[in-house]
């Protein structure tokens, strides 16, 4: 080991490129990870896996929730193209 180093010409960033992921510390439920691991052990899956499946799942627009707004809308357009 030298006594010295010499970064003058060095570089911030990250030491690898990007793999389409970020590490991040997440605190769960000691429950919900429980079932977490327990479905993903069933579908031979990893829980991160299942974990980030459910989330992409719950942020596309098909599982927003029906509001009556929408809901008008929907049986505006119908009962006029009847």
């Amino acid at each position: 080991m030298q006594d010295e180093y010499d970064f003058s010409n060095g570089t911030r960033g990250p030491v690898a490129d990007s793999t389409g992921k970020t590490r991040i510390t997440l605190f769960l439920d000691d429950d919900v990870l429980a079932t977490f691991r327990e479905r993903a052990a069933q579908n031979g899956k990893g829980y991160q896996t299942l974990i980030n499946e459910t989330l992409r799942t719950a942020l596309s627009p098909e599982s927003a929730p029906l509001t009556a707004e929408t809901l008008r809308k929907i049986l505006h357009e119908e009962l006029r193209a009847a």
